[in-house]
């Protein structure tokens, strides 16, 4: 294979949080056939287990990043860095649960911060690094009875902004993804969260609530997501950054 044809990750290290199912297997699945090797964290080891099975160049790294000593453990040398993890909880804010609001929190944005602090001094020492943030766009909008979730994702956007202004003197670019829903297991739970809120059946939460802000009535495949993260790492990426890609049907154009 010549230099011209080899994958466009040829050589790099990729870490992807949240991997073990829906997203952000995808996603390492996409990195992994794109040439990098890729630590596929997640504290679901069965999952892992199966993604490694399935897939050459992925390795299991088991770690919950609710510990954030554990998360501080990480290895620092990735060249692309994918935040992707999350957790959600439904209830109104007088009802809302605090030690579940700063879990939330937690994995969903302290620790994709103590990631990029260590990954950056290695980016920023080969001039060159990719960091991808699967946010949602309830980064950019609002729901009822997800004061969490939306809290998390919002931080993020600005998390990856910051990162995008202080990397790009050394060749590093952070943006975010902002899909819809997406067909994922943390999607099906929260059809059945909403269900109990609403005091509506499964079906009419993912017409009614779920879709009803979309020009698109369909869930987003995670496959589409990782095929716009690509654009992140790929030929085109090193004037992308700061950005926030929807893929939301249509929801952010009302």
């Amino acid at each position: 294979m010549t230099a011209a044809s080899a994958p466009p990750l040829a050589g790099r290290r990729a870490l992807v949080t949240g991997a073990a199912s829906g997203i952000g297997a995808a996603l390492a699945r996409r990195l992994a056939a794109d040439g990098a090797a890729v630590l596929a964290v997640d504290r679901d080891e069965a999952g892992l287990a199966e993604l490694t099975r399935a897939t050459t160049g992925v390795e299991a790294v088991p770690c919950d990043l609710s510990d954030l000593a554990a998360v501080d453990a990480l290895p620092a040398e990735v060249d692309v860095l994918v935040n992707n993890a999350g957790l959600q909880h439904v209830a109104p804010i007088p009802e809302f649960d605090p030690d579940r609001f700063s879990l939330i929190l937690r994995v969903m944005l302290e620790a994709p911060f103590r990631l990029a602090r260590r990954a950056l001094p290695h980016m920023y020492a080969q001039g060159w690094g990719r960091v991808v943030n699967v946010s949602s766009v309830h980064g950019l909008r609002a729901s009822p009875f997800k004061a969490a979730y939306v809290a998390a994702k919002h931080g993020l956007e600005g998390l990856s902004k910051v990162i995008a202004l202080e990397g790009a003197a050394h060749g590093v670019t952070s943006n975010c993804l902002d899909p819809a829903y997406v067909r994922t297991p943390l999607v099906e739970r929260q059809i059945a969260d909403q269900a109990r809120s609403h005091g509506i059946d499964a079906d009419a939460v993912v017409e009614q609530v779920m879709l009803a802000p979309a020009a698109v009535k369909r869930l987003v495949e995670p496959e589409e997501v990782a095929e716009l993260a690509a654009v992140l790492y790929g030929p085109a990426s090193a004037s992308i950054t700061g950005a926030s890609l929807s893929m939301d049907g249509g929801w952010t154009a009302h």
